[in-house]
């Protein structure tokens, strides 16, 4: 069985690209950004929710939902230790 390559599986591509990028940011620098780090994550996850929303395949799309949600758990954090810096300069 084949999946055609259309808009929708390029999409999925560079939801991958962007999460595995991602990870290789979090391994190769010394302190990552984490605006930077979660906020790729959370973009690739929502890119791959749009593939899988035309391509249903429901495991993956319940592990993008978790994805995106660790993702953004991680930008509340970084906001909030940025505002508390912030507040405290």
């Amino acid at each position: 069985m084949t999946t055609p390559l259309d808009i929708y599986s390029l999409i999925g591509f560079l939801g991958t690209a962007c999460i595995m990028s991602a990870y290789f940011y979090l391994t190769a620098v010394e302190e990552p950004n984490p605006f930077i780090l979660h906020g790729t994550n959370l973009a690739g996850a929502a890119l791959l929710t749009v593939s899988l929303l035309v391509h249903t395949n429901i495991p993956s799309l319940v592990l993008e939902g978790f994805w995106a949600a660790i993702a953004l758990w991680g930008l509340g954090k970084a906001w909030i230790a940025r505002r508390k810096k912030d507040t405290a300069a």
